[in-house]
Formats: structure tokens, C-alpha cells, sequence
């Protein structure tokens, strides 16, 4: 079952401004429909690059070793990236009300109530999922330089403890 874009579900919610100009609408439209996906983007944002930054630290407790590493900073980043699958579905259940993103949002730029979680559920999910791609294609780079430093690794490096 495929699931409706979240820029039709909050062009559809605006449908029934009728009383304003249609240029004011479109207008109104493009910067409620952006400033929702830029909070999510933001928050979505700030939780990955304190993933990463654990990340970080963990690699290099590991540099000793690259191999090792890339190794283990290819492995988290796949968690991270399956965490934030996993918040991509959570995001359908989750009521609007109790996430980060309805507490950023100020009261002219929330939808109604009516279509409120179909809202931000939606775009919650379509952040979650584009962060989930990004970090797994990070994950696949840091695979491929452990594999790199794995394969040229010079003979003293085999011997010194491995």
C-alpha cells in the first residue's frame, strides 16, 4: 500500500481557505508547508548529529587500529540507521501532541486538529527516512574504508598483534 506524499496531505489541509486571495494562499501554503518540514528536518538533525558525535568518539578511542574503526563506525552507523527506520513507523502511531516537533511548531504555523497527525506524522516519517538513507549510505563508505585499510595493511601492522 503506498502512502500519500506529505506535500499533498498539507496542500489538501489549506483546500478549505477559500476566503483568502489565491496568491496569499500559495504563499501562506509554501511557507507553513516549509517551516513543518524544517522543524522536523532540524530536530531530526540535531538527535543524528549526537549519535554521531558518540560515533565519533568511539572511533577514535579505536584509532589505534583504522581497520577496527571504520569497522565499528560503519556497524553504529547501520544502527542509527535502522533506529531511525524504526522512528519512520513509529512516527504513524505517535500522537501529534507528544512529539518534539508539535512543541517547536507555534500556533500559526500548526495545522488544525483535524488533520494535525496525519500531518506530522507524515512528515515526520519523510525526515526519518531521508536521514535513514543518508546515514546507511555513511555506513556503506565507512564499510568500504575498513575493507581498504583490511586489504593494505602492511605486513608489520599483521604481525603486531592481530
Amino acid at each position: 500500500m503506498s502512502l500519500p506524499d506529505s506535500r499533498y496531505l498539507l496542500d489538501s489541509w489549506f483546500a478549505g481557505h477559500r476566503h483568502e486571495p489565491v496568491t496569499l494562499l500559495a504563499i501562506r501554503r509554501s511557507e507553513v508547508t516549509e517551516h513543518i518540514r524544517q522543524v522536523a528536518y532540524e530536530i531530526v538533525l540535531r538527535a543524528c548529529g549526537f549519535a554521531a558525535l558518540a560515533i565519533f568518539c568511539v572511533m577514535i578511542g579505536m584509532s589505534f587500529d583504522p581497520h577496527l574503526a571504520f569497522q565499528a563506525g560503519g556497524t553504529l552507523t547501520l544502527m542509527m540507521s535502522a533506529v531511525l527506520i524504526l522512528k519512520a513507523f513509529e512516527a504513524r502511531k505517535k500522537n501529534y501532541r507528544h512529539t518534539e516537533m508539535w512543541l517547536y511548531l507555534s500556533e500559526e504555523h500548526r495545522p488544525p486538529q483535524a488533520s494535525a497527525q496525519r500531518i506530522s506524522s507524515m512528515v515526520l516519517r519523510e525526515v526519518y527516512l531521508t536521514f535513514a538513507r543518508w546515514t546507511a549510505l555513511i555506513s556503506i563508505a565507512m564499510w568500504i574504508i575498513a575493507l581498504f585499510f583490511f586489504f593494505f595493511e602492511t605486513p608489520s601492522q599483521l604481525n603486531s598483534g592481530r
